[in-house]
């Protein structure tokens, strides 16, 4: 039996993704994965609201490194480099949960409801972030589409750094900025 809320919380994650990938996700109820995970139903909404919602831990811990990054950016950054300077500090991050981040990601490419889920999340965060750069003095609309850009040359990286981590996701996400700096940069 787990120990801490933590603890029960991982093991909720890792048993959800188990049996996400054992059975599919329709065929997987909250009990099998409170079962597997050796903690009661209760427990399993103590930390989730539902299925879906046990693969997406960590989003909140996500939009605090990416919006704290961009408020303590120097006024003199361009938006470009605040938004890099943003998703860099999420590295460490990612590499602590990229065991578990993998099949996740490839279960929530092959599943539209966890898909949708996703691009939801992708989307509040954009939305955090814009806000910052808001607050930073940059137009609403200009500050929108900066913090999509931003998310789309995140999630380039992310997505290549799962297929391949061996360059980094530092220099993978350095690259994807690179990119976006001479596609808006080109005729």
């Amino acid at each position: 039996m787990p120990r801490s809320g933590q603890e029960a919380r991982h093991r909720l994650q890792q048993a959800a993704l188990e049996l996400f990938t054992e059975n599919g996700f329709d065929r997987t109820t909250t009990a099998e994965i409170a079962a597997r995970a050796g903690v009661n139903d209760r427990t399993f909404f103590r930390h989730f609201p539902d299925k879906r919602e046990v693969l997406f831990g960590g989003e909140a811990e996500l939009r605090d490194l990416l919006v704290t990054s961009m408020d303590s950016a120097p006024a003199t950054d361009s938006v470009l480099d605040t938004l890099l300077a943003a998703c860099l500090t999420t590295v460490d991050f990612h590499d602590a949960g990229r065991d578990f981040a993998r099949p996740r990601h490839a279960l929530v490419a092959a599943t539209p409801e966890l898909h949708e889920r996703e691009l939801s999340k992708l989307a509040a965060l954009a939305t955090a972030m814009a806000e910052s750069l808001r607050q930073r003095g940059i137009p609403e609309a200009r500050s929108r589409l900066a913090a999509q850009i931003g998310m789309a040359a995140f999630v380039s990286a992310v997505d290549s750094w799962y297929d391949d981590p061996s360059p980094g996701l530092a220099a993978l996400l350095r690259q994807a900025f690179d990119d976006v700096q001479e596609i808006t940069s080109s005729r």
